[in-house]
């Protein structure tokens, strides 16, 4: 059997929003791709937002398009609460 295709990998941030689920990405070597949300990332409902921070894979033939397959934390741990605010729950 053949070996799984190579992809090559990047790190970049999330400078905007498309609709269908889509993003703009600006690597790190100034290189604007258009890249999804990875099925995993999907499944797990992790939200990616303009400023992230993401891991892009690519495939050689086409350096254009991308996958977001990871999207790293921010250093602050999380969105900034009001000081005493109670963590939200969803209800039943």
């Amino acid at each position: 059997m053949a070996e799984k295709e190579e992809f090559l990998e990047f790190e970049g941030t999330v400078t905007e929003l498309l609709p269908e689920g889509r993003y703009r990405v600006k690597l790190d070597n100034d290189h604007m791709v258009l890249a999804y949300t990875a099925g995993k990332m999907r499944r797990n409902k992790i939200k990616t937002l303009v400023g992230d921070r993401v891991t892009v894979e690519m495939t050689p033939y086409d350096l254009s398009k991308g996958r977001i397959t990871f999207r790293h934390k921010t250093e602050g741990g999380g969105p900034p609460r009001a000081p005493g605010a109670r963590p939200q729950f969803r209800r039943r």
